[in-house]
């Protein structure tokens, strides 16, 4: 205990309070001594950054419950499913940083539930850098990322709908290895409608403006 807490700049004292607090995991048990590894002091150092950005340590115990109850990367992707998207590692002061102020344990509960989140060992895995790019633009913008994350569970509903459509057309009229190969055409037709329907939605706002004026200056 005394080596892991010299190795992270504090003293025993703070380390003993950060075990009560369940901030840190056990160490292994060998007969009466206890080993702290690598990821004991990870997560001192996570806790010493998060600390400095403004976190309190009730809020950081309840991060390190949500992570440590995650569920695995492995889990989420499944190691022989194929996927185009790119898996991002971050440290919990990065990921903060993605959402500055954003990384509460709600929203954090709420990207777990989702699987846009899981743990691989020590780390966080995001399981998409696109996802992850699109979602912190977003909240920089001046969208909460509770509204973000709950609309992605939205678009996940149609995704899933839209994903079923596309693999029953191609098990009805070709074989279910074709699928793979024929995504990119799926994933065409999607845009294209996406593109078409923002189009008529903000032609449809467009068109109510005047109306909306006239009412407004008829009440006048």
């Amino acid at each position: 205990m005394a080596e892991l807490a010299k190795e992270a700049g504090i003293t025993v004292r703070t380390l003993r309070f950060y075990r009560e607090r369940r901030l840190l995991p056990p160490p292994r048990r060998q007969g009466r001594i206890a080993w702290y590894g690598e990821h004991h002091l990870a997560r001192l150092r996570t806790i010493s950054a998060l600390l400095e950005r403004g976190h309190t340590l009730n809020g950081i115990a309840e991060l390190a419950e949500a992570f440590d109850h995650g569920r695995d990367v492995g889990e989420l992707l499944g190691f022989d499913a194929p996927s185009e998207e790119t898996p991002v590692r971050l440290s919990p002061e990065e990921l903060a940083d993605h959402f500055a102020g954003e990384v509460t344990p709600e929203n954090l509960a709420a990207a777990l539930e989702l699987g846009y989140l899981g743990t691989d060992g020590g780390e966080i895995v995001h399981v998409s850098r696109r996802l992850l790019d699109v979602s912190s633009a977003m909240v920089r913008e001046g969208i909460p990322l509770a509204a973000v994350l709950e609309a992605g569970r939205r678009v996940r509903e149609h995704a899933d709908a839209l994903a079923e459509i596309f693999t029953e057309l191609v098990a009805a009229h070709a074989s279910p290895e074709d699928v793979q190969r024929l995504r990119p055409l799926a994933k065409s037709v999607v845009e294209a409608e996406l593109s078409m329907a923002l189009d008529r939605r903000l032609a449809a706002g467009q068109n109510t403006e005047p109306d909306e004026e006239k009412k407004a200056g008829s009440g006048s």
